[in-house]
């Protein structure tokens, strides 16, 4: 989430948090390479071959594409001028302004483009990558890479990021929002002109990154099992 906010807000919202949270990450990586290489040397092993993970798995994949459509219809409404929940694009976009959003941003935006539907394309990308054959092998259209299998923690690192942080965002957040809606907690409008107007736009979020969170936790499990080397004699 850091490295979004530096992208997309010329910032991070404290430094010496920004500044552990880098140094926690190295941490892990390195913990995690001691963890590989303290046991020494074990039985050779091979990685199985490419393989599709069950229909259920792909069914959760489905559900969690799926969720994310209302969420980039509506910021696609936005930045191409229209009005959604009490809010037009060109509000939506004096927000962004007011609120410090970087030159790729802004630019995105004046294209037609945002910021955050193009990371839930990427992240739907990653979600099908791990329940397809293609995304254990490099694809074709990279011929210094032809055929060669793709490393586990190429995918498995950023979709272990991705739903720890969606999965109880998602699940959180629509708690408030179910609490909210159901008058036992205000809700704050925020840039929004009513709090209905920022329940709607709240649901649409919150259901797309619990849904999606769940998803990749079914995806990266079946990964995880489908692509773990077999020893060999």
């Amino acid at each position: 989430m850091d490295v979004i906010t530096l992208m997309f807000g010329q910032g991070v919202d404290s430094v010496p948090v920004a500044a552990n949270h880098a140094l926690a990450a190295v941490g892990c990586l390195l913990l995690a390479t001691t963890a590989r290489t303290v046991g020494g040397p074990g039985a050779a092993t091979v990685a199985p071959a490419p393989s599709a993970a069950t229909r259920m798995v792909q069914l959760a994949a489905c559900a969690g594409t799926v969720a994310f459509l209302p969420y980039v219809a509506m910021k696609l409404v936005w930045v191409s001028g229209g009005t959604f929940a009490g809010v037009s694009g060109e509000q939506m976009l004096a927000v962004s302004e007011h609120n410090g959003a970087s030159g790729i941003w802004l630019t995105l935006e004046s294209w037609g483009l945002d910021g955050t539907v193009l990371l839930a394309a990427l992240g739907v990308i990653l979600l099908w990558g791990l329940v397809r054959p293609w995304g254990q092998v490099y694809p074709r259209w990279t011929p210094w890479l032809r055929g060669r299998r793709v490393p586990r923690g190429l995918l498995l690192v950023p979709a272990l990021v991705g739903a720890a942080t969606l999965a109880p965002y998602g699940v959180l957040g629509a708690g408030y929002l179910a609490l909210a809606t159901a008058g036992v907690v205000t809700m704050g409008q925020g840039d929004f002109p009513s709090p209905g107007d920022a329940l709607l736009a709240g649901w649409i979020g919150m259901v797309a990154f619990g849904v999606y969170g769940f998803a990749l936790i079914a995806a990266i499990r079946s990964y995880g099992i489908r692509t773990r080397p077999v020893p060999v004699a």
